[in-house]
C-alpha cells in the first residue's frame, strides 16, 4: 500500500540535505500559510500543520534517523487527513516534486538572465579595459562554467516536468501555485485535470490585463530559457 511520508509532504528526496529541507519548508509555507489564502476562501491550515510537522522531524537529526528507520521497516506514518489508496504507477509520486522543479527552474532561468545581462554590460562598457588587463578570457571562462552548470540544472528540472506531462505553458508560478493548493486538498485528483481547471479559473476570474501579463511573463520566460539552453550547450 502507498504511504505518504514526511518527504512526500515537503517534496524532497530521502537524501535531502538540511538546507534543502529548510528551503522546501519555507517555499511551501509561503503558498500554504492560511493568511496567504484567506482572500481565496481556501482553508490551508491542515496542510500548513503537516508541513510544519514534517519539518520538525526531518530538521532534527535524531528524529530524522528514527523516522528513517521506521520507513525502512515499512512502518512509515500515515497522515490522518489522507486516505491510503492503492499505489500509483509512479511510486512515491507527489505533485510537490513537480512544483519544486518548476520553482527551481524559474530561479535558474532568472540567474542565467542576470549573468547574460551582466556580461552584455561589461562588454559594452569595459571589454577593452579587461582585454588590456588580461582578464577578458578568464571572465569568459568563468561565465561559461556558470552557464554550463545552470544549463545542467535546468535540464534536470525540465526532465521532471516533461516526465510528469506538464506543458511548458504551466511552468509559471501562478499556475503551479494554484494547482498545488487545489491538489493539496485532494491528492487523489488528477493534477493535469487541475491545470484545465486553472485555465477556466483564469478566463473566468482574472481581468484581461492580468491575462495579458501572464502571457507576457510566459513568453519572456520561454525566451530566456531557450537562450540559456542554446548558449550553454
Amino acid at each position: 500500500m502507498s504511504i505518504r511520508t514526511y518527504y512526500d509532504v515537503l517534496g524532497v528526496s530521502r537524501e535531502a540535505t538540511p538546507e534543502e529541507i529548510t528551503n522546501a519548508k519555507n517555499s511551501l509555507a509561503k503558498i500554504y500559510h492560511p493568511d496567504a489564502n484567506i482572500h481565496n476562501h481556501i482553508d490551508t491550515t491542515t496542510h500548513m500543520q503537516e508541513i510544519l510537522e514534517a519539518y520538525q522531524v526531518l530538521s532534527n537529526p535524531e528524529k530524522r534517523t528514527a523516522y528513517d528507520k521506521k520507513l525502512s521497516g515499512g512502518k512509515g506514518r500515515v497522515f490522518r487527513t489522507f486516505k491510503v489508496e492503492e499505489p500509483r504507477e509512479e511510486e512515491d509520486f507527489s505533485f510537490v516534486t513537480c512544483w519544486n522543479a518548476a520553482a527551481k527552474l524559474q530561479d535558474t532561468v532568472k540567474r542565467s538572465s542576470w549573468l547574460l545581462s551582466r556580461e552584455s554590460k561589461q562588454k559594452s562598457i569595459s571589454d577593452k579595459i579587461l582585454e588590456k588587463l588580461g582578464k577578458g578570457d578568464r571572465m569568459e571562462k568563468e561565465l561559461r562554467a556558470q552557464l554550463d552548470e545552470l544549463c545542467q540544472q535546468a535540464l534536470e528540472y525540465i526532465t521532471i516536468l516533461k516526465d510528469s506531462e506538464i506543458p511548458m505553458d504551466y511552468w509559471n508560478p501562478d499556475a503551479m501555485n494554484w494547482v498545488l493548493i487545489h491538489w493539496g486538498q485532494n491528492q487523489n485528483a488528477n493534477y493535469l485535470t487541475l491545470f484545465a481547471q486553472y485555465d477556466a479559473h483564469v478566463n473566468r476570474d482574472k481581468s484581461g490585463t492580468h491575462r495579458l501579463r501572464l502571457k507576457s511573463q510566459n513568453r519572456q520566460f520561454h525566451h530566456n530559457l531557450k537562450k540559456l539552453l542554446s548558449y550553454a550547450l
